[in-house]
């Protein structure tokens, strides 16, 4: 599931909402609903973005925020570590490589320093 799905989902049932009742008023397919909450399919575009904001009739802070985990629960990425260290070269094939084994502490813990560093970059 990616960060967009997990929210969807929350949405979802915090509303009382059915994939199939959701999908038929915002015009996709139940399938692709459910492909969408559990990380099968990739971002959605723009417009189908915009329905399901509306649907949910959010506004400002909350549609950003939703936007924001749209942009990054694309589930299979490529990380282009050219013209970069032979470290980060490293970190990218690690994380790949083991990213399924990692519990749930561990990734949030990287993802926290990851966030902290490139926090440190931005603010430099």
């Amino acid at each position: 599931m990616t960060p967009f799905g997990e929210k969807l989902r929350q949405l979802r049932d915090e509303r009382g909402v059915s994939q199939k009742d959701m999908a038929k008023a915002i015009g996709v397919s139940a399938a692709y609903l459910s492909a969408l909450e559990h990380g099968r399919r990739g971002q959605p575009t723009w417009d189908k973005l915009q329905r399901i904001i509306q649907y949910f009739n959010i506004i400002w802070d909350d549609a950003e925020e939703l936007q924001r985990l749209a942009m990054i629960s694309h589930p299979r990425i490529t990380i282009d570590t050219g013209g970069l260290s032979p470290a980060a070269t490293e970190l990218a094939n690690l994380i790949a490589a083991h990213i399924g084994c990692l519990d749930n502490d561990a990734v949030h813990d990287l993802v926290r320093q990851v966030k902290r560093a490139a926090s440190k970059r931005s603010s430099a």
